[in-house]
């Protein structure tokens, strides 16, 4: 039994014989279970072995650890992945309580004290994400709580269920789970969902033994001090969950203090009737990116994914390599990638449920906040992962700063150098790359902390299509501190006709990289289409997050107001209310329109061939008609000195302007202050 067997069900049919001392005579329920579902794992295993057995389905994806308690009381280890025990990283904890006796081989006898099989089995652990259908309507794989899962199976303590509100699940589903002996619940929480974690919390809260709970997601982040002061025996994760979850587990299990928990704020002290509290919140100190290499995900959800027609969902770096002033994601960190050797046996795996569902488009999405990053091996690396991608059937998209293929500090070889990387990773099916370009105008981007010029990014744009690789671009229309004057930029720089160029692929990259700096080469291959076509969502309007930098500068200037946790945001006024105005109504274009163009990106997704170019084309004719509204209402509302800074084709004053602008100037304030009513822009792939 020291040779690797054929497939993994064979190993559980020779574990399930290792057992009983004999061949099991029930084997359909093994040969149909999907091998990445561990609970759907040990039901199949229970079946098969009869009830009275205990049977453990524990460890990560690529190391499946299966425990059946034979009658002797002893107990039968197989590690489903072929590799002998001795070869895994066993948790501190199993000393003396898991011994596993031919640590050489994959199948073995192993005894197991009661504490050894206690841990094994317990806490119960719920992973949970909730979800508004009527916000995002396509599901996307629950990568967080995916990505805990994995971090909780690597200690081998306790069982992992995982619920996605996208996958068919309640709010009263959940709470019957932890009512039915969940004693530790993990929740993720995003924007726009403020609401159901308060009656998710409040539920769970309230019961005769409410479960240790740990709520995280970018939500959580900026309505800590919120939730704590609603929930005082609540933990939030405050970056990366993963060690924050191995730690609660440990936690439970009373091997650590809960100020050992890493990456929580908490509160530190009881409430006292008598004396206002001081400092109530403690936090404990964060894991860099850098120290955790392993960030892939389990895949229990998947198939159900996919069968409700969603996508793929992963990551191969973490963090950002800059801090936008309106971005408050700290808890994100530096960047850091994964190491791209460990990408195949995922893929395969999901190549595997993937074909399952052979109608589905196979795409990867790396919601990477930056793909390529920082370092020496950053091009190395950016196309090993594109190479695996590619090498496995996928086509893929992701997400990039600009500063990736313009930077105004580097020369001419550095440039032919992400030339060629760029043509690269089109070659390795990128399908399309995201780009937060969010301004045109140099004092904008300079006051969002980008990092960048209007120049750099003109060249950027150019570059990129003339390379041909797919972009989207993201982009800031409205901010509260912006001037009439950076309006005007604004609306000009969006307009222009010389950045969306023709897909160059007769010419080489030298000739590329030079003929964007030259205005008759770049005249001579523009696709005279304005570059407004090419923004994924156009007429945004800055968003006011807790805990940003930019909040706080307009803080300072007096423009800001209640916050509104439902967002994680804080409430706003223009400085300039004009500009108020024409925000306050691009706002409710995207209001009305939202459903219907988050839809159309949503069946982008899973489309290919001529249905995703119908798609493409039909989102490109809805954007164009936010640039229609935005002109119209500098000609018919503005004053006339505004209206001079305001690159409007036709300043002709409408009869009933001057009575539309009486009625906006009553209302301004007001109608500038009011919150949009759809979470913020999402900017993933």
């Amino acid at each position: 039994m020291r040779d690797l067997l054929p497939s993994v069900h064979d190993r559980l049919l020779y574990a399930c014989a290792h057992a009983t001392g004999c061949i099991a005579p029930r084997r359909e329920p093994l040969a149909a279970v999907p091998l990445e579902d561990p609970n759907a794992l040990r039901a199949a295993l229970s079946m098969t072995m009869g009830e009275e057995r205990t049977v453990v389905v524990t460890g990560t994806l690529d190391r499946r650890l299966v425990l059946i308690q034979q009658p002797s009381g002893q107990w039968t280890a197989a590690d489903l992945s072929g590799q002998p025990h001795g070869s895994r990283a066993w948790p501190a904890w199993t000393a003396g309580h898991l011994t596993v006796t031919d640590p050489d081989s994959w199948l073995s006898t192993a005894p197991l004290t009661p504490e050894g099989q206690r841990r094994l089995l317990r806490p119960r652990l719920l992973l949970a994400s909730l979800y508004h259908p009527e916000h995002f309507p396509l599901p996307r794989f629950p990568l967080a709580i995916s990505d805990l899962a994995r971090a909780a199976r690597s200690t081998l303590l306790g069982q992992v269920e995982l619920m996605d509100m996208q996958l068919g699940f309640g709010l009263d589903d959940i709470v019957d789970r932890v009512r039915d002996g969940v004693e530790v619940l993990g929740v993720s929480v995003t924007f726009g969902q403020h609401d159901l974690a308060v009656r998710l919390l409040d539920a769970v809260t309230a019961l005769d033994r409410p479960p240790l709970v740990v709520a995280g997601g970018s939500l959580t982040a900026r309505n800590e001090q919120i939730l704590l002061d609603r929930y005082p025996n609540l933990l939030i994760c405050r970056g990366a969950g993963e060690p924050t979850i191995a730690d609660v587990l440990a936690h439970w299990h009373g091997d650590l203090d809960v100020g050992q928990i890493r990456g929580i704020g908490f509160r530190g002290t009881k409430r006292s009737r008598t004396v206002l509290p001081i400092n109530l919140s403690r936090r404990t100190a964060t894991v860099a990116n850098r120290s955790q290499t392993d960030m892939w995900p389990e895949l229990d959800l998947l198939d159900r994914t996919f069968a409700h027609r969603g996508v793929a969902q992963l990551e191969s770096s973490r963090g950002y390599t800059n801090y936008c002033s309106f971005c408050p994601r700290g808890h994100k960190g530096q960047w850091a990638g994964a190491r791209p050797d460990a990408l195949p046996w995922l893929l395969r795996q999901m190549g595997a449920v993937f074909d399952r569902h052979p109608d589905l488009n196979r795409t990867i999405y790396l919601v990477d906040e930056e793909f390529i990053g920082r370092g020496d091996d950053a091009v190395n690396r950016a196309l090993q992962v594109a190479d695996i991608l590619a090498q496995t059937g996928f086509t893929w998209e992701t997400s990039c700063r600009v500063d990736q293929v313009v930077r105004p500090d580097r020369d001419r070889a550095w440039h032919l150098d992400r030339g060629h990387l760029w043509r690269g990773l089109v070659e390795r099916k990128l399908r399309r790359c995201l780009f937060g370009v969010e301004s045109g105008v140099t004092s904008i981007l300079d006051r969002f902390n980008k990092e960048t010029t209007g120049e750099q990014n003109a060249l950027a744009i150019r570059t990129l299509t003339a390379l041909g690789v797919p972009p989207r671009f993201t982009y800031i229309t409205f901010d509260q501190l912006m001037t009439a004057a950076e309006l005007r930029q604004t609306y000009a720089f969006q307009g222009r006709t010389d950045l969306l160029l023709q897909p160059q692929a007769q010419l080489c990259v030298e000739e590329i990289i030079d003929g964007v700096h030259d205005e008759r080469w770049v005249a001579a291959h523009t696709t005279g289409r304005p570059f407004y076509t090419g923004i994924s969502y156009l007429l945004v309007g800055m968003e006011f997050l807790i805990g940003a930098a930019y909040t706080r500068r307009a803080e300072a200037a007096g423009l800001t107001g209640r916050a509104d946790p439902s967002m994680g945001r804080v409430e706003a006024r223009y400085a300039d209310w004009r500009i108020g105005v024409l925000a306050r109504r691009s706002q409710l274009w995207i209001d009305r329109n939202f459903a219907l163009d988050y839809t159309l990106k949503s069946l982008e997704k899973i489309l290919t061939g001529r249905p995703y170019a119908m798609v493409r084309d039909l989102r490109r004719l809805l954007a164009a008609q936010p640039e229609r509204t935005q002109r119209q209402m500098f000609r018919r509302y503005c004053p006339a000195q505004f209206r001079r800074a305001c690159p409007v084709a036709d300043h002709r004053r409408s009869r009933s302007a001057p009575a539309a602008r009486t009625r906006f100037a009553r209302r301004a304030s007001a109608a500038a202050d009011r919150p949009p009513a759809v979470p913020p822009i999402d900017r993933d792939p």
